[in-house]
């Protein structure tokens, strides 16, 4: 899984709270600009996207609207087989990692993963 934020920092503490429910569970952060402000470069989300790529597939977890064109370019660069293998969910970025990587660790297929993440944001949080 990659996930992508117009904050380095903000990608990295959610990569962190997601390692906890699976540290098995290949996850890349990825954000901001190469000269270090904020924003999204689809260079650096291919290059995460082959760092964690696996004969499972990628799922591309992003924060905002341009984050998502550039994960849709970063896609576009990579070779026909892996683009096939990469997938974008409109989950919650924090809420469908965590999802996503509990559903990952369990052994479930890329669809199932996507699913999950993405049913995270009816998740309830005041009862």
């Amino acid at each position: 899984m990659v996930i992508v934020s117009h904050s380095l920092k903000a990608a990295e503490g959610i990569k962190e709270i997601a390692q906890q429910m699976g540290s098995d569970v290949p996850l890349a952060a990825v954000g901001g600009t190469a000269d270090g402000r904020i924003g999204t470069d689809p260079l650096m989300i291919k290059k995460a996207i082959e760092g964690v790529m696996g004969p499972d597939g990628v799922l591309l977890l992003v924060d905002l609207g341009s984050a998502v064109m550039n994960a849709q370019l970063a896609v576009e660069m990579l070779g026909d087989e892996d683009q096939e293998q990469v997938v974008l969910s409109n989950a919650p970025i924090l809420e469908g990692a965590v999802v996503a990587v509990v559903e990952s660790a369990m052994g479930h297929d890329l669809e199932r993963v996507k699913r999950a993440a993405e049913e995270a944001s009816h998740m309830e949080k005041l009862l």
